[in-house]
């Protein structure tokens, strides 16, 4: 599944962007796009298409119109035939630029949809690649519960039945943020960024055993729920153990792979007696300070190396 290849409709891009339609390509609600990647095409219409990727969508703005003006009639036919030819999914003219007729002419006769944008191209085009990167990004689907704790992404996971979903419940009383409960989608948008959203057909909804399902938005209002968060750290639930070792001061950091990135994460036993949310919320706070550059099981160890070689000195 992590080596799956998504794609999303083309409509979806230009519904996103409010993108001026000047020609659309027949069929073009069944057109996709695949690739992440959009293409300023100026040594395209200088004639140079080696490892040129037509999967891309191009952009032409300022630098790009600029140089077409320069162009005559016929010079312009050869620019635009040659790159319409290509077939990529649409072209796209910014800031307003004048969407030239040879343009038109091109895109009709090869089929291909031509659009424009009032954006700069700088803008759209990282806007572009910021979202395709979201909705085209590796993804996974992980059984466990997302929520929110201190700004802080918990993924938390376990066994049917260790009380994943009533630990959730009980931290978004306490103020916290519902993301999702059972089947947690999670998305690599970056090389260092997991964020995790529910299915939509069961957003928000949340199962309790005994109870059934409970709307987590009408319950607790809008404030206790979110549609994404990056996850930060992950926590395993697990039935307690009386022959099995914890870890106690938290020296050694503990990391779970998804998707290639390591995610800090921590292993919770569950007995009777213990407040889960109250440990979560502990952790959560704990993993940011962590980040931030302290980390209290280290500065134990060095008071006690301290104090132990202070005695020794004496």
């Amino acid at each position: 599944m992590e080596n799956q290849q998504f794609s999303i409709p083309l409509s979806d891009v230009v519904s996103e962007f409010h993108l001026e339609k000047f020609y659309e390509a027949q069929g073009f609600d069944n057109e996709v796009v695949s690739v992440s990647e959009v293409n300023r095409p100026g040594l395209q219409l200088a004639g140079f298409f080696d490892y040129f990727d037509s999967r891309r969508i191009q952009v032409l703005g300022r630098v790009e119109i600029s140089y077409l003006h320069e162009l005559s009639h016929e010079e312009k036919m050869v620019c635009f035939d040659r790159l319409a030819a290509t077939k990529p999914p649409m072209i796209v003219v910014t800031r307003s630029l004048e969407v030239f007729p040879e343009l038109l002419d091109a895109a009709k006769k090869h089929d291909v949809s031509i659009f424009r944008s009032s954006q700069s191209t700088s803008n759209f085009m990282s806007a572009v690649i910021s979202y395709l990167n979201v909705q085209l990004a590796p993804r996974i689907t992980r059984h466990g519960v997302l929520v929110e704790v201190h700004g802080e992404g918990v993924l938390i996971l376990g066994e049917s039945g260790v009380g994943k979903s009533e630990t959730a419940v009980e931290l978004v009383k306490r103020g916290h943020r519902f993301i999702a409960d059972d089947a947690v989608e999670l998305k690599r948008v970056s090389d260092k960024t997991i964020v995790g959203t529910a299915p939509d057909i069961i957003r928000h909804f949340i199962e309790l055993r005994g109870i059934g399902i409970v709307d987590i938005r009408r319950l607790f209002g809008m404030g206790s729920v979110k549609d994404t968060e990056k996850v930060d750290m992950i926590i395993h639930l697990e039935p307690w153990e009386d022959t099995k070792q914890y870890d106690r001061l938290g020296l050694v950091d503990e990391y779970t792979n998804i998707l290639g990135i390591n995610i800090p994460s921590l292993t919770i036993p569950v007995r009777p007696g213990r407040n889960l949310a109250i440990i979560i919320e502990v952790a959560a706070m704990n993993n940011r300070q962590k980040r931030m550059g302290y980390n209290a099981a280290e500065e134990l160890n060095n008071r006690l190396m301290s104090k132990l070689e202070d005695e020794a000195n004496q």
